[in-house]
This record gives C-alpha cells, structure tokens and sequence, in this order.
C-alpha cells in the first residue's frame, strides 16, 4: 500500500461530513485524482514516461504521432477556407510533447500555417501545467481553463488524446435485477449504511463500497441514451460497470465553444454495444502504478492513475444534441496509416542512421498501429458550423487504404 496519508484524510473527512456519510465512486475518483493540494495529477506523484512513469501514451514514443496529428489539422484548416486564426484547442496536453511535435512539425513544413495558428492547452493539473510552459516556451502558446473560453468563439479544432478516460465515473451494480448506484464510505460507516456490495478485488480498510438507490435520474438518462437496458435475463446479477457523465458535461461545453470546426477525440474505448457486453462483467475501470495495471482504486490513494474506457457511443449520440454532426469514428491504427504512417515506415530503410536507433524507430511506429495496443484506439471525430461543401470533402484520416 502506498497511499497517501493526507489524501486519505480528506476523502475520509468528506465521506463523514456529507449528508449520508457515503459519495458516489464519481466524487472518489473525482478527489484521488483531482484533490487540489494531493490528488494524482495535482501533485507531484504524477509520473508519465517510460522510466519511473506509470503509464506512456502515444507522444512518448516518437514525433511521428504528432507529426501526423499535424497533417489532419492543416486539412482541416483548408477545408475551413484557411482561417485566421485557426485554432487549436489542445485538452489535457500531458507533459507538452504532443504539442511540442505539432508546433515543431508545423514550423519546419507549414509555416503559413503557423502564422495563422493559435494554439490553446487546457489543462487541469497545475503540476503539468508547469511542465509544458517549460517544454513550449519558444512557442506561442496560450492556457485557459475551458470555461474561460466564449461561446461561438472556437474556429478550429479541439482536440484530445487519452483525456476522457480520466474523467470521474458513476458505478453501478445490478442486484436482483434492479440497478444500484456504488458507493464509497468509511470503515466506522458501515453499520450505518447498506450492507458492502461483492467486490472483485479487496479494499483498503480505509474504504468500502456500498450500495444504494442512484444518485441521479441522469444515469438513467444516460442508459436511454445509448440504448442499452439491464433488465434483460442476459445480464447477470452482480454484473457491475461505469457510466461517465463527466464526459457529456465536458463535450456540451465543448460544442458551446466552437463556432466552427471540429473535435476530435482519440481514446481507448468501445461503442456501447460492447462497452456493456454481459460477458464484461466487472466494468473496465483500471489503475496505473509503475506500469502495472489492476482493477483496485483503494490502493494507491493518490499515487495511482485511475481510468475508465470511453464509450464512444454516449459521445456520438450526446453530440448530436450539442449540434456535432458525426463525421467518422475509426480505429488509430488504420486512421495514421491513412495519414501516411506506412509511408514512413517504408521509408526508414532509405534513412542513415545507425541500425538500434532505425530498430527503436520502426518499433515505434509499429506500438502506435498495434491493434491489440495504441493502434486499437479510437479516434471519433465531429463537426460544427461546416456547409454543404465543407463537410463533403473527406479528412485523410478517415480514408481508407483500398
């Protein structure tokens, strides 16, 4: 166990202050990783890389991710008619490396481009923040919390890679087939709660989970939304899983800001339909530590990376309702190959440098194409404010090789 003690303490304080003595597993997550002064990505426990990190995403690898990022968003700007400013709205930015490779990337190849490009982070962590204004300091670039963004303002394209999976999720479990929302309380609360649910995996003493009737009419409402009912016989009692309604609040003001442009939104994840498969019985929440993974949020208080795969239906679907016109939902892998990643690869024969770092190279583009891996990723892009003639011209990631 390698919790953080006065994390702890104040999860505990809040679960005993509140009206029930209990919090939603939404307000768990939200605190172990967003507590100001001692959550994951607050503090200084964040840790992204290969070496000594918990986990690495795609701009860990190599330039070519953003490089190829790059490509997407020069089409777009032309498709818009080359406004100015474009604007690039970079959501959850990590340690600055995406953004680095873009702005890099865009400098040497498309420095027109660059002139009328305004580039945007909106990130949440001071501890990245910091970070990335080190790593970006030759570049202009500007940050801002989301909301400070006008409506109707955005004519560009927000964009995020690995972000929506961190975002709090509600748990449920189904008991004798009715739909119970998960809790979590204190040891000492237990008696004055409902009994423990089953649980997969042992918590801490600290915390416990418990059941009770759902916090919000909204996870309903969600259900609704992507269609999916667990009355029917195929779902087992005590099958448990997530609903992240973090991710629609996210995307409404996502869509109040944009004017005209895009989202784009690359995750792990799966469309409702095998998000909810009864043979996922357990959900897909994960925790990353020292690049091990499990399924156990009550270890690690706040030294831990907490996760939840996106479902990528909700996104579609609650778009459509914020005025986001779906234009292609596709897997990483086939979406940089479209953008030219076979090309690179093919070409790394031709290059001269020396044979382990061309071996690192061609491995790493391989990892970003990997199904089983990054490349299974799904990349889901949407539009807003496009005519007729704009939204028939088709972005190259989304054409596939014949």
């Amino acid at each position: 166990m390698d919790s953080n003690a006065l994390l702890c303490a104040a999860i505990a304080n809040y679960i005993t202050t509140s009206p029930q003595q209990r919090i939603t597993f939404a307000q768990f997550m939200d605190l172990a990783l967003y507590h100001p002064e001692y959550g994951y990505y607050s503090s200084d426990a964040l840790k992204i890389g290969f070496k000594g990190g918990d986990f690495f995403t795609s701009p860990n690898l190599c330039a070519d991710f953003g490089e190829l990022l790059a490509e997407q968003f020069l089409q777009m700007w032309e498709i818009l008619g080359k406004p100015v400013p474009f604007s690039l709205v970079e959501m959850g930015a990590g340690q600055g490396l995406l953004a680095l490779h873009i702005l890099k990337y865009h400098q040497q190849h498309y420095p027109d481009f660059l002139t009328a490009l305004e580039y945007i982070i909106v990130e949440k962590s001071p501890t990245l923040r910091q970070e990335q204004q080190q790593r970006l300091e030759d570049f202009p670039v500007r940050w801002c919390n989301l909301e400070e963004i006008p409506p109707n303002a955005i004519a560009g394209c927000f964009f995020s890679n690995e972000l929506v999976d961190a975002f709090p999720v509600h748990q449920f479990i189904l008991e004798t087939g009715e739909l119970r929302e998960i809790y979590v309380t204190t040891d000492k609360n237990e008696k004055e709660t409902n009994a423990p649910c089953p649980m997969p995996h042992a918590p801490c003493p600290s915390f416990i989970e418990v059941t009770g009737e759902p916090s919000t009419p909204q996870l309903a409402e969600y259900l609704d939304l992507v269609e999916m009912n667990f009355t029917q016989s195929a779902y087992p009692d005590g099958y448990r899983s997530e609903i992240n309604l973090a991710a629609l609040d996210w995307l409404s003001i996502v869509a109040d800001r944009l004017q005209r442009g895009y989202v784009l939104t690359i995750d792990y994840g799966y469309p409702a339909s095998r998000y909810y498969n009864p043979r996922r019985s357990q959900g897909t929440l994960q925790c990353y530590y020292h690049h091990r993974f499990h399924d156990n949020p009550y270890i690690n208080i706040g030294r831990q990376d907490i996760t939840a795969h996106v479902d990528f239906t909700a996104l579609e679907r609650w778009g459509e309702r914020c005025n986001l016109k779906n234009i292609g939902f596709i897997q990483q892998g086939l979406f940089l190959m479209a953008l030219g990643l076979g090309d690179r690869i093919a070409a790394l024969s031709e290059q001269k440098q020396p044979l382990s770092q061309l071996l690192q190279h061609r491995d790493a583009l391989h990892q970003l194409i990997d199904p089983t891996g990054l490349g299974g990723f799904g990349v889901l892009i949407q539009s807003k404010g496009l005519d007729n003639t704009e939204i028939s011209q088709p972005l190259k990631g989304l054409i596939l090789p014949e």
